[in-house]
């Protein structure tokens, strides 16, 4: 008896193995190694509250890690890269401001779709890893737009590299990321589980990036800090040793993004950033404005969305960074005009 159930667990481990080999991705241009291991394959469920009205999400990120459903990579054009405030886990995709963006092109009868690699936490920091480690496995992936939303998480002093790096530094976890992101057992269980078993309730939610925990205090003294007011009120002269640590840091950060845009020969376009009361944190209008320079000396696309924007108010904002349904159909509705102008001369002039 014994015997049998060993030779038949053997029988079903060489199965097993010849499956993985066949249909895995050990040595498939698509081998994402142990990076993008918690980006690729998910399909989350929850409950949010979005200006007292109750949504189910559905958080989805394809197999090639992008959010929302499955599609070829040469299908990819145009890339949006950003931090949470790009990515909007805890908001229903076509309301967020990639998804209010793709429904503007639609229904102006523009054949134009953008493709969202946002990622919680990201830096200008993770954009070049993003590069190098995700963008570089993906067979057919040749999209030569990429949009750069850029400012609030390099903002931080203390921004966790774990959201830039994507990847684990112990042996034994390098290694369970490896199997998962390759294994096709691997990836079938998980679609099972996605289906099946990820409903997460909302009391389960964590408070981090989740409107259902609005920040009651957000809006107590509040007041609205405009682009003008910002330059009264903050300097880039005299700054503080810390400013000045910080911008040079941003400014690495951007040399080495640059790098990669003219290796890949790629057309980026940044946008700065606003928080709940606009501009009122001296650290973000400084790197907004290292940003314009940054875009400005090496003629980059730059659209100023803390410059134009002017009709954010009390409740946009769940907390400090991050936006309500409301609050983010007002920031894609103030980037859309450039953003289509910019984005049809460049498509028009790679077809001709």
């Amino acid at each position: 008896m014994k015997k049998i159930v060993f030779y038949n667990f053997i029988i079903f481990l060489i199965f097993l193995l010849i499956i993985e080999l066949i249909f895995g991705y050990w040595f498939d241009e698509n081998d994402f190694g142990f990076f993008v291991r918690n980006e690729r394959l998910i399909e989350k469920y929850y409950k949010v509250k979005h200006h007292n009205k109750i949504y189910d999400v559905i958080y989805k990120r394809n197999f090639y890690g992008f959010r929302g459903e499955e599609t070829e990579p040469n299908n990819i054009k145009i890339v949006f890269e950003g931090g949470s405030t790009g990515n909007q886990r805890f908001t229903p995709e076509k309301f967020t401001i990639v998804g209010s963006l793709n429904k503007a092109f639609m229904d102006d009868n523009i054949e134009i779709r953008i493709f969202n690699a946002s990622t919680d936490g990201k830096t200008t920091r993770g954009y070049v890893n993003d590069f190098e480690k995700w963008f570089s496995k993906i067979k057919n992936f040749h999209p030569k737009i990429f949009i750069f939303y850029t400012g609030i998480n390099d903002s931080y002093w203390f921004q966790k590299e774990k959201f830039d790096i994507g990847e684990r530094t112990g042996i034994p976890e390098r290694l369970a990321d490896y199997i998962k992101n390759n294994s096709i057992t691997a990836e079938l269980l998980h679609r099972l589980y996605n289906k099946f078993f990820s409903f997460e309730l909302t009391l389960k939610l964590k408070a981090e990036y989740n409107p259902n925990y609005i920040d009651e205090d957000l809006y107590k003294h509040y007041s609205y800090v405009n682009y003008d007011k910002a330059k009264k009120i903050f300097t880039r002269s005299g700054q503080s040793e810390n400013d000045k640590n910080l911008i040079n840091r941003f400014k690495n950060r951007l040399n080495n993004l640059d790098k990669i845009i003219n290796e890949k020969k790629i057309i980026p376009i940044f946008i700065t950033q606003i928080q709940y009361n606009g501009i009122g944190n001296i650290n973000l209008f400084l790197i907004n404005e290292e940003l314009k320079d940054f875009a400005k000396n090496n003629n980059y696309y730059l659209i100023k969305l803390d410059e134009q924007i002017d009709n954010i108010g009390e409740g946009d904002y769940y907390d400090m960074n991050h936006t309500q349904i409301l609050g983010s159909k007002k920031i894609a509705d103030t980037i859309f005009p450039e953003l289509k102008k910019i984005l049809l001369k460049e498509l028009q002039r790679n077809t001709n």
